[in-house]
């Protein structure tokens, strides 16, 4: 589990291909790899992944096929690409976002930046239907970070974050471009309550 609080940035040092497996190389910033072994869980880009190698100040991840097909990782993965990192949760540790798993739901494409007056919003589109569990500040994670919703326009598919000067310093998300991919990964509370209510009123 993680909290969707990222900790630090990290540069793609290298992939390599093997037989549906990618091999992955990421340098983190100084101090993030402290401690971490084989077999950690570290959210990359809010995707789940588990180090395969520490091989000096590089981690390294095997990543399947089906986590490059059905998240941003396929595209992000090149040679010098930058990407948010986050270790997982301990007992006791100051959940500052919200409960995240690491496995996304879908992908966003980001349809509008809006930064007038210092503001900097991002407004993404997604599928129709995963709608029923985004609405106005409730959780979302896009890219691993823990954001409130701010708008949403549920029959478009679209829905907006405000980004914060200290969540744009820390993370890529600043760097995101009209027609990006976002990974989003819904809140697992606000998933379970909508699916037991739907479920409780198709029964009724």
């Amino acid at each position: 589990m993680f909290t969707g609080i990222v900790t630090a940035t990290g540069r793609v040092q290298s992939t390599s291909d093997t037989t549906d497996v990618q091999r992955v190389a990421i340098i983190p910033l100084d101090g993030f790899a402290t401690g971490i072994v084989a077999g950690a869980s570290i959210a990359v880009d809010g995707v789940c992944l588990t180090v395969s190698a520490v091989t000096g100040n590089a981690l390294e991840f095997d990543v399947v096929a089906e986590t490059l097909a059905r998240t941003t990782l396929g595209e992000r993965l090149t040679e010098g690409a930058t990407v948010n990192l986050e270790r997982s949760a301990r007992l006791g540790d100051e959940i500052g976002g919200h409960l995240v798993s690491g496995h996304v739901s879908t992908t966003g494409t980001v349809i509008a930046i809006e930064t007038a007056n210092g503001a900097h919003d991002l407004r993404l589109r997604v599928e129709r239907d995963w709608m029923a569990y985004i609405f106005e500040k409730g959780f979302v994670a896009l890219d691993g970070i823990s954001l409130t919703v701010g708008e949403t326009w549920p029959e478009a598919g679209e829905f907006m974050v405000h980004l914060i000067p200290e969540t744009l310093a820390r993370t890529t998300i600043g760097a995101r471009t009209l027609g990006d991919q976002l990974n989003v990964e819904i809140d697992a509370i606000t998933h379970a309550t909508v699916e037991t209510v739907t479920r409780i009123m198709e029964a009724q």
